[in-house]
């Protein structure tokens, strides 16, 4: 499971070039580093068998691997792995022996300029978009009771505690992603759902997320999502009752998800403490967040909308209320095991994403970098070619702007 905005490292990532061959060297703290690499095997017998066993020759144990089909080449596999760096002289001989004796092919991953983060970023993420379905999980009776007494519980409470974009698209989800009290949703059918209202999409994870790589993939539009749901009912918990009612119905409305995604954006190429400060930030925000609507203040943080004893304690005079500001949310500490003693409150979805815009302009990094929807990929605004491509999208765009307020007069 991961956890967003408890205390937990984030990883610095360094370029180590030998003899031709580029790994990364991802550094969590100063007691632990690690090199990861990506490469692809043909699809064929004994082919991995092959390439683990030269990392078994040199003594390298495998930290983390992850395979994919590739997206490139139909009949390969690309096999993502980490090792410890006290083995980066064995790794660059295990390199040598997968493109010369397997013909395995090593992906170049730049790590020295501090654009190359994003570089980095995008491939890890292309890695993690594979297009594989989400395996679906069999609940057991006690989980799906669970999960019946939370939905009915937090159901009676929206209507008068949740922001009006959850309202609305809450039926929505019980219409077409199986939402009922006697039934857990699958993450494969909402994440399609929710790739046909915004574009984002689903990725499972069972293992801890630091704070750099879970924003990264919000930059993506993707949310690292959990399958496992609480076993102590009145103990809130980021399980899938957290992340289907709390996160998903907000991710399919626009203008929040492109909020979440301007955050994710923010976060690429950051600098550790940056880093902290945008947790901090989504924290009081997707998390935590409050917003006013009218005369009145509604919910929309997920961590509110996923546990009824939080979301009926947030609209009460108990705890403090400030205007949300990035510049002073990111330096609020909070606890993680306890109601929020503080609640930051948006102007609206949009003014907070302007406001969110502004603190990533002060952030120090010598690039811009936008998102592509139609490639799915991040551009590294460093070029005059990339601002002319950026100039033509946005002069395309205002003119249907234009045209479609002239037919609207």
């Amino acid at each position: 499971t991961y956890n967003i905005g408890a205390s937990q490292p984030s990883c610095c990532l360094h370029l180590r070039k030998r003899r031709g061959s580029m790994y990364l060297e991802e550094e969590t703290d100063k007691k632990s580093e690690v090199i990861s690499c990506i490469f692809s095997l043909k699809e064929e017998v004994g082919a991995l068998a092959k390439a683990l066993r030269l990392f078994e020759d040199k003594g390298i144990n495998l930290m983390h691997i992850e395979s994919r089909p590739s997206r490139m080449n139909k009949d390969q596999y690309e096999f993502f792995i980490s090792v410890d760096s006290t083995c980066s002289q064995a790794l660059d001989e295990v390199i040598d022996g997968l493109r010369t004796q397997i013909s395995g092919h090593v992906h170049e991953l730049s790590r020295n300029k501090q654009k190359d983060t994003v570089c980095f970023l995008l491939l890890l993420s292309l890695f993690v978009l594979s297009g594989q379905t989400i395996p679906r999980v069999e609940y057991t009776e006690d989980e799906r009771a669970t999960w019946g007494i939370v939905f009915k519980e937090l159901k009676t409470l929206y209507p008068t505690h949740a922001c009006r974009e959850h309202n609305r698209v809450f039926p929505l989800l019980e219409k077409y992603c199986g939402y009922r009290q006697d039934n857990i949703p699958q993450l494969e059918d909402v994440s399609r759902f929710l790739q046909s209202c915004t574009g984002f999409r689903l990725r499972p994870v069972a293992g801890l997320l630091s704070s750099r790589d879970f924003l990264a993939g919000l930059a993506f539009r993707v949310f690292h999502s959990t399958q496992y749901i609480r076993h102590v009912l009145r103990v809130q918990s980021q399980d899938i009752c957290h992340e289907l009612l709390g996160h998903v119905p907000l991710f399919a409305d626009p203008s929040f998800a492109q909020f979440s995604q301007e955050i994710g954006l923010a976060s690429l190429g950051a600098p550790d403490e940056y880093i902290e400060k945008l947790a901090t930030v989504y924290w009081f925000t997707v998390e935590f967040g409050l917003c006013k609507q009218g005369s009145e203040i509604k919910a929309y943080g997920a961590g509110l909308l996923s546990s009824f004893g939080e979301l009926k304690y947030c609209l009460t005079d108990k705890p403090k209320v400030l205007p949300f500001d990035p510049d002073k949310t990111s330096f609020q500490k909070y606890p993680i095991t306890e109601y929020q003693p503080v609640y930051f409150v948006a102007e609206s979805f949009e003014d907070a994403k302007e406001k969110v815009r502004k603190f990533a302009a002060t952030i120090p990094r010598p690039f811009s970098v936008r998102y592509n929807p139609y490639t799915q990929s991040i551009e590294v605004l460093d070029n005059t070619q990339q601002l002319r491509n950026l100039a033509d999208s946005i002069n395309s765009e205002l003119g249907k702007l234009c045209e479609a307020m002239r037919k609207l007069e």
